[in-house]
C-alpha cells in the first residue's frame, strides 16, 4: 500500500457529494488537500472538518471549472501552496447533470452546462495540474465518470454524452502520459443517493427522493473509499476502470426495488 500521508490531494467540486466525502477519506490517510468548488462557505466547512479528521493542511478557494481563467487563477494559487512539493493526486469530480429533457425537447442552456463542467472542466483543471503532478512516483489522475457514460437511457443524452467523453478523455490521457509514472483512470458510479439528483431536477427534492425508493443506492463515502484504495496502490499498478453498482442495481434501468 503506498502512504499518503503528507502527500497533495486536490479534489474539484468538494463541497458536497463525492467530492466532500473523498475530502474526508484522503484526510482520514493524513494526506494535505487543496479543496475547490464554486460554494465557498460549504468549503470552509469541509476544510474544517478534514482537519479534524487528520489531514495534515486543507487549503481550500472558489474554483469554478467552466472559466478558463478561474481554473488558471486557482492553480496559480495552488502552486503557491504546495511550494517545493509535487501535487500526488488529482480528482475530477465537478461536474453534474441539468434537465431530464429528450433530444427533441432539449435545452441548450442544459447541454452547455452539463458539457462544461463535465467535458471541458476536466481539460481545463488537467491540462493546468499536469506541470505540477509528481513524474516517477506513483501519482494519479483520477476522474470521476459514470455508468451513463457506458449505457445510455431516454431523457439524458447530455449526460450521457458527457460522460461518454470523460471516459474518452481518460482512456485518452492515459496514452498521452505513458512512460512519466502518472496514472491515470475513472471510477464510473452507478445509482448513488448525493445531491446529484437534487440538482437535476431544478431542485426538487421529493423528485430526486424517489430515484432511490426501495433500494440501497451506493453513498459518497463508498466512493471515496474507492478513490483511497486506487491511489494508494503501489506506484507499478494503474487501476485503469472501475464500474460501481450498487447491488440493487444490475444495469442503468435494470434495479431491484422492494415493496
Amino acid at each position: 500500500m503506498f502512504q499518503l500521508k503528507n502527500k497533495w490531494v486536490f479534489i474539484t467540486g468538494a463541497s458536497s457529494g463525492f467530492g466532500a466525502a473523498a475530502a474526508q477519506a484522503f484526510a482520514a490517510q493524513g494526506a494535505k488537500l487543496i479543496l475547490g468548488a464554486r460554494r465557498v462557505d460549504r468549503l470552509e466547512k469541509i476544510a474544517r472538518q478534514a482537519k479534524s479528521n487528520g489531514a495534515a493542511a486543507a487549503e481550500f478557494q472558489a474554483l469554478d471549472v467552466s472559466q478558463t481563467a478561474n481554473v488558471e487563477n486557482f492553480m496559480s494559487w495552488a502552486k503557491a501552496k504546495l511550494k517545493t512539493q509535487s501535487l500526488h493526486v488529482l480528482i475530477n469530480n465537478a461536474g453534474g447533470a441539468h434537465g431530464l429533457d429528450s433530444v427533441a425537447e432539449a435545452k441548450d442552456t442544459d447541454w452547455e452546462t452539463t458539457f462544461q463542467t463535465n467535458v471541458l472542466g476536466i481539460l481545463r483543471v488537467t491540462r493546468a495540474a499536469l506541470p505540477l503532478l509528481a513524474r516517477d512516483a506513483g501519482a494519479s489522475i483520477l476522474n470521476i465518470g459514470s455508468i451513463a457514460g457506458r449505457s445510455a437511457y431516454a431523457g439524458a443524452a447530455a449526460y450521457c454524452a458527457a460522460k461518454s467523453g470523460e471516459l474518452a478523455i481518460t482512456r485518452a490521457l492515459r496514452h498521452e502520459l505513458l512512460g512519466t509514472g502518472i496514472r491515470v483512470g475513472t471510477v464510473d458510479p452507478g445509482l448513488a443517493e448525493t445531491e446529484f439528483s437534487v440538482v437535476r431536477f431544478k431542485g426538487d427534492r421529493q423528485k430526486a427522493k424517489e430515484v432511490y425508493v426501495g433500494m440501497n443506492p451506493l453513498t459518497a463515502k463508498d466512493i471515496a473509499e474507492t478513490l483511497v484504495w486506487i491511489a494508494s496502490r503501489p506506484p507499478h499498478v494503474n487501476i485503469d476502470e472501475i464500474l460501481v453498482k450498487p447491488t440493487d442495481q444490475a444495469d442503468i434501468g435494470k434495479i431491484f426495488r422492494r415493496k
